[in-house]
């Protein structure tokens, strides 16, 4: 039992790395001139592509027009994510981005006590009080400038937290009988369609694409569509929700060790104290759900 939780742990840990490595991707992007709009929209696009091969070759499911509509609502959620989130990267650090991106852990607690009409555990009150402590001190509040947190950029990083937190509310609820790779497919189709329909699909013909777009939206593609949404889908319904959970912290330490080693951003020791104390925060509503729930496999 223990070779096998290992197993698929290992799949939802690697998903949360894909996540991380993201805005170091969108950033280079941003600086070779390209522009928010090609940037998220070639991303979908190159993930949809893929996902559309892996289902024809592997996964060739038939689905009801209803779960295909119910399956692209929720995709818009994952699509609006990308849009705020690759927002605030054109005016703050990817350092403090991600982890304003982050918050999506105790919005997502707000929302299952609204929707189940119960209150938050106390571990779990605790637990977002040290998240916040531990974002401003990952943030770089303490000892920045001002321009640092530039409001709009903290504004749109934190509706890509709301956005992200309904995401992963209702990608775990609905169809879940689905397939993975056509779930995943259908969710990624109606978040490309929400894009093309908002902000129109001119990097295919404006040439950025041959400019060297492609280069970027390949690999968003890979990190942020395909890689994640699979992982968590074969990996989390093994284990229980909280050690999923803590695996998913992965995020966080990829996107600012990727940061600074790749974008060179300055990360202070203080900073550093900062993403360990969020993670502690994370941790610490689980641990009785790890004590008194076995492990599934």
């Amino acid at each position: 039992m223990v070779n096998k939780t290992l197993y698929f742990s290992l799949f939802v840990f690697l998903g949360g790395c894909s996540y991380g490595v993201l805005s170091t991707f969108v950033k280079k992007a941003y600086e070779k001139g390209f522009v928010f709009q090609d940037v998220i929209q070639s991303q979908f696009f190159f993930g949809w592509v893929l996902l559309l091969l892996l289902m024809l070759l592997f996964s060739r499911n038939r689905v009801t027009k209803k779960q295909m509509i119910t399956l692209m609502l929720v995709g818009i959620t994952t699509s609006l994510t990308g849009m705020f989130y690759y927002l605030s990267l054109q005016t703050i650090q990817a350092s403090l981005a991600i982890i304003l991106l982050f918050q999506f852990t105790w919005v997502g607690v707000l929302i299952e006590s609204i929707v189940n009409r119960t209150l938050p555990s106390k571990e779990k009150v605790i637990s977002v009080i040290i998240l916040f402590i531990g974002t401003l001190l990952s943030g770089g509040f303490f000892g920045s400038e001002s321009s640092y947190w530039e409001k709009n950029g903290v504004f749109f990083g934190l509706c890509s937290a709301i956005t992200f937190a309904l995401f992963i509310f209702f990608s775990g609820r609905v169809e879940t009988n689905v397939p993975t790779i056509t779930r995943s497919f259908m969710m990624t189709s109606g978040a490309l369609l929400f894009l093309f329909i908002i902000l129109t699909p001119s990097f295919l013909i404006n040439g950025s694409l041959s400019d060297g777009l492609w280069l970027y939206g390949v690999p968003l593609g890979v990190f942020g569509v395909v890689l994640p949404v699979i992982f968590f889908a074969y990996g989390a319904p093994k284990i229980n929700s909280g050690l999923a959970t803590i695996l998913g912290a992965s995020e966080l330490p990829v996107a600012v060790i990727m940061s600074m080693l790749v974008l060179h951003e300055a990360v202070t020791f203080l900073q550093w104290v900062g993403v360990f104390i969020i993670l502690v925060g994370i941790a610490l509503p689980q641990f009785n759900v790890l004590k008194k729930q076995p492990l599934q496999v």
